[in-house]
């Protein structure tokens, strides 16, 4: 049988067609999970994590001690399995604290360091990259570990409700909230997937991964200052550095996010 002169070329054709529908249906939330993949091995996190293990043990400041008595919730100095259950409640200070507020209360406390004086400082530089890197170390000793905050005190479930009114908030010049953009599924800003807060797995793949290395920003973000950050995009004032109404937001989130792994610290954008 005589095979018509164009017939392998359309054949070509149209298994080159079949490819690249097969190609087109990969999502972007697919494309950039593979572009975080290729870069996770090289995670410059990592080197926060080994400069906080080193100022963890290290001893600094006025009272030349280090952070090894830390109280995280877990016992005096127990690192492990103290991210995946903050923020809570701890009674000497009779108040909820998130990682960085609780890192502040102990630097202060042990280290004689001025807290007040921390908190002022800009995001990124001296005692505030400090305590970037300090996160690091902490969650990083609960990578894969699941989120269980609890919230058998009656301030942590006080913390949940203040943190739940301020998600759904909405204000400013564009009369944005925390749920306009995390709110719902399937919502997306440019090429970025944006996680559903408020419920499982949405809730931990967005909380669980922060602290995180920025990639836009060259620099390792802690949950301060991602929140602040999202204020910003909101054109909100900023909230005060480890204030009430951040810390009720990560209880908020971190409770939605239970029995969700913890990636932190993660690659992001």
């Amino acid at each position: 049988m005589k095979r018509h002169p164009f017939a392998l070329p359309l054949a070509l054709l149209a298994a080159a067609g079949l490819c690249t529908a097969a190609l087109a249906q990969k999502t972007t939330a697919e494309g950039i999970a593979e572009y975080r993949a290729m870069l996770a091995d090289g995670n410059p996190a990592e080197l926060y994590e080994a400069r906080g293990e080193g100022l963890w043990k290290q001893a600094r400041g006025p009272k030349n001690a280090s952070l090894q008595k830390c109280d995280l919730g877990k016992g005096p100095g127990v690192v492990k399995g103290a991210f995946v259950e903050l923020p809570r409640y701890f009674a000497d200070t009779q108040r909820v604290q998130d990682m960085e507020s609780r890192l502040l209360t102990c630097m202060e406390q042990l280290q004689g360091f001025d807290a007040a004086a921390i908190a002022k400082t800009p995001f990124g530089a001296g005692e505030q990259k400090t305590i970037e890197s300090l996160v690091a170390y902490i969650s990083g000793e609960s990578r894969g570990m699941n989120f269980n905050l609890p919230q058998a005190h009656a301030q942590e479930k006080l913390m949940y409700e203040v943190g739940k009114k301020m998600f759904y908030l909405r204000g400013g010049p564009y009369d944005f909230s925390c749920a306009s953009c995390h709110g719902e599924d399937n919502k997306r800003v440019r090429l970025q997937d944006l996680p559903n807060l408020t419920k499982q797995p949405g809730a931990s793949t967005g909380f669980g991964a922060w602290p995180a290395y920025r990639v836009s920003s060259g620099d390792l973000w802690g949950m301060q200052r991602r929140l602040n950050d999202c204020y910003r995009q909101q054109r909100f004032p900023f909230p005060g550095y480890v204030s009430d109404a951040t810390i009720a937001l990560g209880v908020f989130m971190g409770v939605n996010s239970k029995g969700g792994a913890s990636t932190a610290p993660a690659l992001k954008r």
